[in-house]
């Protein structure tokens, strides 16, 4: 892997777009294993972390978007969908279940190659998130703790998982049942609980939060941006 820039799993049915697309991405330096379809791909996103996932949507037997919802769980994979014309709703459908990206079909493998690069540079930028500064407020999640106007306050590690995966999704809509399976937690008021803590290391005025705000019947989210 260290003479690769990323290992990219390719997913799609027809045998032909599977080789070109990993010629072209061999060519250009990355690393690429190939599926031949969903289930194919689900056994191997089992054994290898994939740096990125290329993914047809139709497939004989699971398309592409049952492949998301049935991993979106365990994976936190950058995904790019690829599409034939006129799948405007299932593309749609893609982007709201958790890809990060399409590509219609045909396509030219260069404006693949920049849509990847893209898509990796945003993720190592947001990897890199682990300290975080907004207005009077400091997150450092190497040392567990918040600051805001100079206090130091402490966050446990349940706390560190939910504002880590806050942090690198800005402006995200976490729901109840979302919290809980990061933290293996399933028990609403719990959960609640636990943001009511986060809230007074964050905010000033925990009745009328300014950043870690709930959204009616939705969830909650971190505005930092």
């Amino acid at each position: 892997m260290d003479n690769f820039l990323a290992h990219i799993l390719v997913v799609d049915d027809d045998d032909g777009i599977r080789s070109l697309v990993k010629k072209f991405l061999n060519e250009n330096n990355y690393l690429v294993t190939t599926a031949d379809s969903a289930e194919d791909a689900s056994d191997k996103i089992k054994i290898i972390k994939f740096d990125l996932i290329v993914l047809d949507i139709m497939m004989p037997g699971k398309n592409g978007l049952e492949f998301i919802e049935e991993n979106k769980k365990n994976l936190d994979t950058p995904i790019i969908l690829l599409t034939a014309k006129g799948e405007a709703k299932e593309r749609i459908e893609g982007l709201e279940i958790g890809a990060d990206d399409y590509l219609p079909k045909p396509f030219e493998p260069k404006e693949l190659i920049l849509r990847i690069k893209n898509i990796l540079d945003k993720t190592k930028k947001t990897e890199q998130k682990r300290i975080i500064e907004f207005e009077n407020v400091k997150i450092d999640l190497n040392k567990l703790l918040i600051i805001r106007d100079q206090k130091e306050f402490k966050i446990n590690n349940t706390e560190k998982t939910i504002l880590e995966k806050m942090i690198n999704s800005p402006g995200k809509t976490f729901s109840r049942e979302d919290i809980g399976k990061l933290i293996n937690l399933d028990k609403e008021r719990s959960i609640d609980v636990i943001i009511t803590r986060l809230r007074k290391k964050i905010e000033i005025d925990q009745k009328s939060p300014k950043f870690l705000q709930t959204i009616r019947g939705a969830g909650y989210v971190l505005w930092i941006e």
